[in-house]
């Protein structure tokens, strides 16, 4: 993990990049289309969408426009609660295509575990993916009790769950749980949509290393073997992200950040958000 273009190796070995850009309400147009260059720019390989982010068509801009190579880039989306379904989630991943200008996806992920739909939404991904539509596939959002549920019918086990994860929500038994099943965790909302970067203790370890608390925060995922992918439309911040790679927590510090998990969530619960 010594700079932004280092890569885990997902199950298949794919290589992912630790470190990414999302895009979650980064506005359609030139705001997304800035934020992706000013990242890529940077030295960002990994970009993360999502069809009802409704921003695809301008990222796939901005990597039209970046001047890097299509095959250098990890490019992740998703498919909605309402596009889920077999036949519907193969239309979904078409037209997140055509959005995108792409031949193919590195990363497509189910958005949300929507009980009455995943397995066959899951059967969809195994078909884009023996296709060779799509490098690797994951989830998004789901617990123990989901991957479970889903790991019955599967042929193919999720590449990568990606779930709010942050100090305060660490997910300790759902990452060790994905640890034994091979499949690499992602953290959404990492510095917890802002409410961290007042946090005495992580300040505390931030002045000590002359860093900000986001970029202790992001170091203790790298650290945790956690993928993760800070939003930001300013490109000071954008850079200011990725200067993670020249320091390393302490085992102690780790400890300090871990005992701040209260598991509590920002976002909605998987269990409650959306389904059917």
């Amino acid at each position: 993990m010594m700079n932004l273009k280092s890569t885990t190796k997902l199950a298949n070995g794919v290589e992912m990049p630790w470190f990414g850009l999302g895009v979650f309400k980064v506005q359609e147009g030139q705001e997304v289309i800035d934020s992706v260059k000013a990242a890529i720019k940077a030295g960002y390989r990994s970009i993360d969408t999502a069809s009802v982010y409704g921003n695809e068509e301008g990222v796939g801009q901005a990597i039209r426009e970046s001047g890097v190579a299509r095959e250098e880039l990890f490019i992740t989306t998703k498919v909605w609660n309402n596009e889920q379904g077999y036949d519907s989630t193969l239309a979904a991943f078409d037209q997140s295509l055509s959005r995108l200008g792409l031949d193919y996806a590195d990363l497509y992920l189910v958005h949300w575990p929507i009980r009455a739909k995943y397995k066959d939404t899951w059967r969809a991904l195994e078909k884009l993916y023996a296709d060779g539509r799509v490098r690797a596939i994951g989830v998004s959002n789901f617990q123990i009790d989901h991957l479970e549920d889903l790991l019955t019918v599967a042929k193919v086990k999720p590449m990568v769950n990606q779930v709010e994860l942050h100090p305060l929500l660490s997910q300790l038994e759902l990452r060790e749980y994905c640890q034994t099943q091979g499949i690499q965790i992602e953290a959404w909302a990492p510095l917890a949509q802002g409410r961290l970067l007042d946090n005495e203790v992580i300040a505390g370890i931030a002045a000590r290393h002359n860093k900000t608390v986001a970029q202790t925060i992001l170091r203790w995922d790298i650290q945790n073997g956690i993928v993760t992918i800070p939003k930001s439309i300013k490109e000071e911040r954008i850079i200011a992200n990725a200067d993670i790679f020249d320091f390393e927590l302490s085992a102690e510090e780790i400890s300090q950040i871990n005992a701040l998990n209260r598991d509590e969530r920002f976002g909605s619960h998987p269990d409650r958000f959306n389904n059917e």
